[in-house]
């Protein structure tokens, strides 16, 4: 059981990867969470409200599988899988202090952003408004969400799924070193 709870090296995870993917390939499906979310707005009824969602679900049920494996592992991974702590560098446990996270390593995600309380603040609902409203927007643009583009897209070499990625590092670099001292300081 050690083996699990550790990160596992990349002949492992890729050849896993690599597994799965040629499994959807194989199948003639892509690798991604937001087509899926799309089959989930169909099923919802969106295609009321927009052509874009006027497609056949039925031919998508695998997605609903693939979307309750994820909830499922995420679950599993979580409650029986996850470490007490995260082994962060002290520098950048100072750092996040610095912005008001004092809890950094103490959990995967900080409870300043991912709690309860945090959402009922306006701050708190605020960024999770815009956060999901630019993800939604980023992720219809780019036609795609980033598992889809950096797994599926780069392993059939798609020009699109590279510009793609490079821009979601750009975005992410712009983020932590932009964004998050401006929101945060």
């Amino acid at each position: 059981m050690d083996f699990l709870f550790q990160p596992w090296p990349w002949y492992v995870s890729g050849v896993l990867i690599a597994v799965v993917l040629f499994l959807f390939f194989y199948f003639g499906e892509n690798f991604g969470v937001s087509s899926n979310l799309e089959t989930l707005c169909t099923i919802a009824g969106a295609d009321k409200v927009s052509d874009y969602f006027k497609k056949d679900w039925k031919s998508k049920k695998w997605s609903l599988v693939f979307l309750l494996g994820l909830m499922m592992g995420g679950f599993i991974a979580k409650t029986w899988m996850s470490a007490s702590s995260i082994d962060l560098n002290p520098t950048t446990v100072q750092e996040l202090e610095s912005l008001g996270f004092f809890n950094a390593g103490a959990t995967y995600v900080p409870n300043e952003l991912f709690s309860i309380e945090s959402l009922f603040t306006l701050k708190g609902f605020a960024l999770l408004l815009i956060a999901g409203i630019c993800i939604g927007f980023g992720t219809r643009y780019a036609g795609g969400c980033t598992s889809g583009h950096a797994i599926t897209g780069l392993s059939n070499l798609q020009l699109p799924s590279l510009i793609a990625v490079i821009g979601f590092f750009i975005g992410g670099l712009l983020m932590t070193w932009v964004l998050f001292p401006l929101i945060f300081g």
